[in-house]
């Protein structure tokens, strides 16, 4: 059985996100076993979802772990509850059908170059991704830093408090340090 770890980016970013990049160099160096996943995600939420569970079919019987950051902590999230598989959640959006009503209308992914409506069809597909409370909680770690620009960190603290959780001072939305936690997230999900 091989393990796989399933990188989701958050929203408008792309495989190429720091953090991607950092956890792959780290696992070539220190645990070249570990197959890492980051795919670039598609514009829509149902798309999203759907390339998400292609790769747990590609993976059935393999040991699968996923981080997301933003959207694709809350795409995460989502695939913990279904899997039940351990995750990493980093500055995880708790309601982007709310964040995002601030984009209504055309869009275009800037690393895809993909056209797009964000209009109701968009958040009644990204509201269906939704998970009440994860019904695991003790396979997930929160990593959180109340800096964070985009996101209210405390809708995540609140949200995830059952779960394992690092929340810190300062930082950013992209979790300035990032790297500082890799060790302790393979050991965490592996």
């Amino acid at each position: 059985m091989a393990q796989v770890l399933l990188s989701l980016h958050g929203f408008h970013s792309s495989p190429a996100s720091l953090k991607a990049k950092q956890m792959s160099s780290y696992l070539s160096e220190f645990f070249p076993d570990i197959q890492f996943i980051c795919p670039q995600l598609p514009s829509l939420p149902e798309q999203m979802w759907a390339m998400v569970e292609s790769v747990f079919a590609q993976h059935k019987n393999d040991q699968i772990a996923v981080m997301g950051s933003s959207l694709g902590g809350y795409l995460a999230a989502k695939a913990a509850q279904k899997y039940s598989v351990k995750t990493v959640l980093i500055n995880p959006a708790v309601y982007p059908y709310r964040l995002l009503e601030s984009y209504a209308g055309r869009q275009v992914h800037p690393y895809t170059g993909d056209e797009y409506q964000i209009d109701q069809n968009f958040m009644t597909q990204l509201k269906a991704l939704e998970v009440p409370l994860l019904s695991r909680p003790e396979k997930c770690w929160v990593l959180l830093q109340k800096e964070d620009e985009v996101l209210d960190y405390r809708q995540a603290f609140n949200k995830y408090k059952q779960c394992k959780m690092s929340c810190e001072e300062g930082g950013d939305h992209s979790f300035a340090g990032f790297e500082r936690y890799l060790p302790d997230i393979i050991k965490f999900l592996f």
